[in-house]
């Protein structure tokens, strides 16, 4: 079955459906859901390493979970994508909704326009806490939070994670730059920074 897409204008106005795949090659606007966990006391940001199976950005880092919002699903549905990857239950009140963050990232045959409902959560856990789906999970790993405003901020020219890759003995902890980061264009993570500031978590 092809999973379809509700397609938008730059407006942000539905103007029809699409294959997941057209959207991308055609570089249509289509939503997607984000989540970003926290530790509850604010020091820790949690985030995802992507299979290195995956034939989008596989390798990088991202967004502790996320994934495209279908034609039938509302930005409620997206808390799916939570549980499917990191095999955390959440619920929807749980979250700080941190607003749409539009993004464009354009590459040989593939153009991904997307409108990100941005969220996040404050995680009680720990890394040993998460049940990852491994084909599209490849590990996690955490940053301290200021350190990571400060790298996206321009302040910092690497960012220290640590935590752990599915399938390495070895525990992570490295350096890692901004072309380890999936959508490190647009200043995705410039404007992640300004909402979290603007909500007092940073």
């Amino acid at each position: 079955m092809v999973e379809k897409l509700k397609i938008f204008n730059v407006e942000h106005q539905q103007i029809g459906t699409a294959s997941r795949d057209d959207a991308h090659h055609k570089g249509l606007w289509h939503e997607t859901f984000h989540c970003w966990f926290v530790s509850e006391d604010l020091t820790e940001i949690f985030i995802q390493y992507r299979s290195d199976k995956k034939k989008d950005f596989a390798g990088l880092y991202d967004i502790t979970a996320a994934g495209h919002l279908t034609q039938d699903e509302t930005v409620l549905d997206g808390i799916r994508e939570v549980k499917e990857e990191l095999g955390v239950a959440v619920t929807f009140d749980d979250l700080v909704p941190l607003g749409v963050i539009a993004t464009s990232y354009v590459t040989a045959g593939f153009v991904d326009r997307e409108f990100c409902h941005v969220f996040l959560y404050k995680f009680a856990g720990t890394l040993a806490d998460f049940d990852l789906q491994e084909e599209e999970v490849g590990g996690m790993v955490t940053a301290n939070l200021q350190e990571f405003r400060a790298f996206f901020k321009g302040e910092a020219d690497a960012l220290r994670v640590r935590g752990f890759k599915l399938g390495v003995e070895e525990p992570v902890d490295e350096m890692v730059g901004m072309r380890q980061f999936t959508l490190e264009e647009n200043n995705y993570y410039g404007k992640l920074i300004d909402a979290m500031e603007l909500r007092g978590i940073l």
